[in-house]
């Protein structure tokens, strides 16, 4: 049974939001190009998936903070980042945050330290081939030969000449083999995703085709086919080049349009939960602990345990006063509950 969509005036409003973010992408391709004066025709799909992405994105994440409980997630992790007297109270914590539950992932870690270390080539390996992609798509960089001498290259960035390397030096070698490095580094992290997914019992119980497979599959064929186009190049003389660069084209197009709505989503919806973790810190490190209403067991502060509540009272849940209960007494609660509504006189 098909999910049901957003109401229909979040609908509009996502719409609304989406075309103006395509609208302001597709300004800053023109003016970033210098009039499209430095826009590659041949990479035209891949701007076009680009400026659907933006729509996506945008309209995806409109929908999402639409909902009650991320709305409150939002305005709270923006107030706690925004705050002037958490900066003043601890400097350190949003960069420190942001870096590891953002950059290095520490949480995931605590898990297993196999599913951190792909997690972090997937990561790093998106996060390099789309520094690369992006602005070479929008025409934002350029690439020009310098002189009739040697083999010497000068990068602009929005027509400014940026630096200038040769093509046998470590930069050049770099710069030219950058999207392989990256999809090397997503191939081993998805590859490894795509076994667990395929062998651990954990992992494929429950598991969709459509949400957890065809993402690591999306990400595969992506960097496969990149990699075959150097291979070509190089070992084949350009052999088949054609028709793996349509292939390629192709693989890229649907994986970015396909981003804002499966599995990809939790991308963007990552740093919005920064301003969250922030809020926990700074409320744990000032905050009195709220004791448990059962037992006098510390809960959490209680700032945090407000802010459940009214999450709770949002979601028109009306036992919201649990929130004030330790997990320890919610276990005891639930299971005399149990013993005396469902299974009574059972010992």
């Amino acid at each position: 049974m098909p999910e049901p969509g957003p109401p229909p005036r979040t609908a509009l409003r996502a719409s609304l939001a989406g075309a103006a973010v395509a609208a302001l992408l597709t300004v800053a391709i023109v003016l970033g190009s210098r009039g499209l004066r430095d826009f590659d025709s041949a990479l035209v799909p891949y701007a076009v998936a680009t400026v659907f992405l933006a729509f996506g994105v945008a309209y995806r994440y409109t929908v999402w903070v639409s909902a009650p409980a991320a709305r409150r997630l939002f305005r709270r992790g923006w107030a706690s980042v925004l705050s002037w007297q958490n900066l003043r109270r601890a400097p350190t914590a949003l960069p420190r945050l942001a870096l590891t539950y953002l950059g290095f992932q520490k949480f995931l870690g605590a898990r297993s330290h196999a599913r951190w270390a792909a997690h972090q080539l997937v990561f790093w390996g998106c996060l390099l081939a789309a520094a690369i992609t992006f602005p070479l798509t929008w025409g934002w960089f350029t690439f020009t030969a310098v002189g009739p001498d040697g083999p010497g290259y000068r990068m602009r960035l929005w027509g400014v000449a940026v630096l200038g390397f040769t093509y046998d030096s470590l930069l050049g070698w770099v710069l030219y083999h950058g999207l392989d490095l990256a999809a090397v580094m997503v191939v081993a992290g998805s590859g490894y995703f795509l076994w667990r997914r395929l062998h651990d019992r954990q992992a494929t119980t429950g598991q969709r085709f459509g949400y957890d497979l065809v993402p690591l599959l999306a990400l595969i064929t992506v960097s496969v086919t990149g990699l075959l186009l150097t291979f070509s190049e190089i070992l084949l003389h350009g052999g088949g080049y054609a028709f793996l660069s349509v292939l390629h084209m192709a693989s890229v197009v649907l994986t970015l349009v396909y981003l804002p709505f499966g599995k990809f989503f939790h991308i963007v919806q990552r740093p919005a939960a920064v301003g969250m973790q922030l809020f926990k810190l700074v409320s744990r490190t000032d905050g009195e602990p709220f004791p448990c209403r059962n037992c006098g067991r510390p809960v959490d502060t209680a700032a945090y345990v407000a802010n459940l509540r009214g999450t709770m009272r949002d979601l028109h849940l009306d036992f919201d006063a649990w929130a004030e209960t330790c997990p320890r007494c919610k276990r005891v609660l639930r299971g005399s509950a149990y013993l005396t509504q469902v299974k009574r006189g059972f010992r």
